[in-house]
């Protein structure tokens, strides 16, 4: 239980940072905002927790290919 409090604890810290950043700079918050850090966090949280290289492999994949079609999405926000 405390591991899983761990995670949520970084987890919205991290975007509790990013949207801090996001208040005093624009380019700085969208900069940090664009980074894989979710990705990259989560990727670290299987890994820790024993899960096969399989699966790390396939989350880094497929999380490739939904991020393509939402880019537009991007262009249409502002």
């Amino acid at each position: 239980m405390a591991w899983l409090a761990f995670k949520y604890l970084t987890t919205a810290g991290l975007v509790v940072l990013i949207s801090e950043l996001a208040k005093r700079s624009d380019k700085l918050g969208a900069a940090v905002a664009a980074l894989p850090l979710v990705t990259v966090l989560t990727l670290i949280w299987l890994y820790v927790e024993h899960q096969p290289e399989s699966k790390l492999a396939n989350h880094a994949s497929y999380t490739f290919w939904y991020v393509l079609p939402t880019l537009p999405m991007f262009l249409v926000f502002p």
